[in-house]
Formats: structure tokens, sequence, C-alpha cells
């Protein structure tokens, strides 16, 4: 699918902000025929524009209440360093977020757990167990004014 148009567009909105909606919902909400919001929503997921469908948790109802950045600088930067340390990182459930960056940092992780104990845990006995980890630096989430899932659209 190269181009969204606006009824895909228009779809999409609604769906990235209750992904529960029944084609019967959307098709009311924007006036047009539940099989046309069928086939719409199922070219969608076919076209891989939507990638899954998910529900978004309280992270601190389900105690995952410390939230860190951990930038995570490499000793030595072969495609197969980079490979390898992305295979066994993303392994870890704490992981929530494996991001390859430009910088000063090859990567940074959003690292999910209970508290600064578990977090100690994690980073010493996973962490810094992989081969060539060169620098973690690790920044804890204080607050949080923003938090969205949803991406602008059209």
């Amino acid at each position: 699918m190269n181009q969204l148009d606006p009824l895909d567009i228009e779809i999409l909105r609604l769906l990235q902000k209750d992904a529960s909606l029944t084609n019967k919902e959307i098709a009311f909400e924007i006036r047009k025929s539940i099989a046309t919001i069928h086939d719409r929503v199922r070219k969608l997921h076919e076209n891989g524009v939507i990638k899954r469908v998910v529900a978004i948790l309280d992270r601190k109802k389900i105690n995952r209440k410390l939230i860190a950045f951990a930038h995570v600088l490499l000793n030595d930067h072969t495609v197969n360093t980079l490979n390898q340390f992305e295979q066994e990182v993303i392994k870890f459930p704490e992981v929530m977020e494996c991001l390859q960056m430009s910088g000063s940092f090859d990567f940074i992780l959003r690292v999910a757990t209970y508290d600064m104990d578990t977090y100690h845990d994690f980073y010493r006995n996973k962490l810094a167990m992989l081969p060539n980890i060169n620098t973690v630096q690790s920044f804890f989430v204080l607050s949080e004014a923003k938090s969205d899932t949803a991406y602008p659209l059209g």
C-alpha cells in the first residue's frame, strides 16, 4: 500500500484511539457501509499498515513502576557484533524497546522494572553480561507528561 486515502486515515485515527471498535462502530462513526470498513481494515492488516492490535496496560498497576533508558556503547561496530547484541538484548523481558541510534551511543533501551533493585539486578546479571559492552549510561524517568502510541496522520 503506497498511499493512504482520507478514508484509510480516518479509520486509522479511530483505531489508534480505540482498537476495540467494531467495523459496525467505525462505519457508523464515518458514515460508510460495514462491508467497506471491513474490506479497508482487512487491507490495512494485509499490507502491514496495521502491524498488530494490542491492549495498552497501566504499567504502575502491573508493578512496572520504574522506567529506565539505558544508553549502550559497544566495543566494536561490526555487523556481527551489532546483530549479536540486538538478538540477545531483545530476549530480556524487561527490555520494552531496543533502538539502534546515531550519535554517541549505539543503542537506547527502554527498560521497565518493578523498582531500582530489580533494575540493578537486570543491569548486573543480564545487560552487563553481554559481550562487547563498553559503556552503559542509565537514565530514570521521574514523571511522565505524555505517553502516546498514536501517530499523527494526514
